[in-house]
């Protein structure tokens, strides 16, 4: 998968057939159940250790837009502090440039140092899983974004509503957090443009070892 000359268009008339409709729902219920059975002794690990540092609730429901401009709650396991909003508005306006700008800061002090490390390893996304099977998320697709990000979107923000919001994304599994912006935007279009059952595999095997080498959060 290259990551230039990315081909797609504005025209919000695509169609999916539905026999890759049916096959990636189903793999999407299958494929989170059995996540969730593998992954059930980390989930109540990680759990322990988010209420060990600094007590609190253990995930965090994130307000994201789905699929339709439908607003949805993307649930996480919490990586900040407690009283997260009252350190951000003690944020120098530096800080708050960068987080405005690029929807994240590089060093955030409200990281805790478990969430630190979740984010590393991006097991901090792992109760999306929930989010899928209740057909609010697919495994592959967009990353659901925050209402401020859709004027980022302009004018494909209508074409990115268009389509389930996903765990991983082909921006994810291209570039990761290092991608720009403006390169992310360009990838959801081309995924949205060429999603297929080959493109979505693609995106997964990529996906998983560049958790595995650590390359940035999803």
């Amino acid at each position: 998968m290259e990551k230039a000359n990315y081909k797609y268009s504005l025209n919000n008339e695509h169609h999916y057939s539905l026999g890759y409709l049916i096959i990636k729902r189903i793999f999407d219920i299958v494929s989170s159940i059995i996540a969730i059975i593998v992954f059930s002794p980390i989930l109540l690990l990680v759990s322990l250790l988010i209420l060990k540092d600094g007590g609190g609730q253990v995930f965090f429901g994130h307000k994201r837009i789905g699929k339709n401009g439908k607003e949805i709650k993307v649930y996480k396991f919490r990586s900040m502090v407690v009283n997260a909003d009252e350190v951000f508005k003690n944020f120098t306006e530096e800080q708050k440039k960068e987080y405005y700008t690029n929807f994240k800061l590089e060093n955030d002090p409200r990281i805790t140092k478990i969430g630190s490390f979740l984010r590393k390893t991006s097991l901090d996304e792992l109760p999306q899983l929930f989010n899928i099977i209740k057909g609010d998320m697919s495994v592959i697709g967009p990353r659901p974004i925050v209402k401020k990000e859709i004027e980022k979107y302009g004018e494909y923000a209508t074409k990115l509503f268009t389509v389930t919001p996903g765990l991983t994304g082909y921006w994810q599994a291209n570039g990761r957090s290092h991608t720009s912006y403006e390169e992310r935007i360009k990838m959801d279009m081309y995924y949205i443009n060429n999603a297929s059952i080959s493109l979505d595999l693609k995106i997964l095997i990529k996906t998983i070892f560049s958790v595995l080498r650590k390359e940035g959060a999803i």
